[in-house]
């Protein structure tokens, strides 16, 4: 830390580094299943919500704008993980739900994103990874 108590620019390099080193961990461990960070979270997020959603609110819950979502739908429709379906309440809009493949995937996906946690995270006591949760919370609330 420097004079004032905030972090030296390496710290926020080490964060970046360590972030994109823990994703290609998790993209690769998802891979097999035909699965990435996104998809994962996309088949999550429906999941939570009853296993559908209007792509508005999927791309509210997913923090990213609407014509991302529609290309990751597209994708995952492709994949055979989702289904695009009218709004029932909305003739405008479309609703993505998750087909049976997208549930298992879902669930495949959920167990290994878990594993890896696990792995990644096996050096830190319990003590150490509240910790460190508390300072990804702290970083994350002043970024946002």
């Amino acid at each position: 830390m420097n004079e004032g108590g905030n972090a030296s620019p390496t710290v926020i390099r080490e964060l970046l580094q360590a972030a994109t080193t823990v994703q290609a961990h998790l993209e690769a461990r998802l891979a097999p299943l035909g699965l990435s960070v996104p998809k994962l979270m996309a088949l999550t997020a429906l999941r939570e919500a009853g296993d559908s959603l209007p792509l508005s609110h999927l791309a509210e819950r997913l923090s990213c704008v609407k014509s991302n979502i529609t290309q990751l739908v597209d994708r995952l429709e492709t994949d055979g993980f989702v289904r695009r379906e009218a709004d029932p309440g909305d003739r405008r809009s479309r609703v993505a739900m998750l087909t049976t493949a997208g549930r298992v995937a879902c669930d495949l996906g959920s167990r290994m994103r878990a594993e890896a946690e696990r792995e990644l995270l096996s050096g830190l006591s319990a003590d150490d990874a509240a910790q460190f949760k508390t300072f990804m919370e702290r970083i994350a609330q002043r970024a946002g």
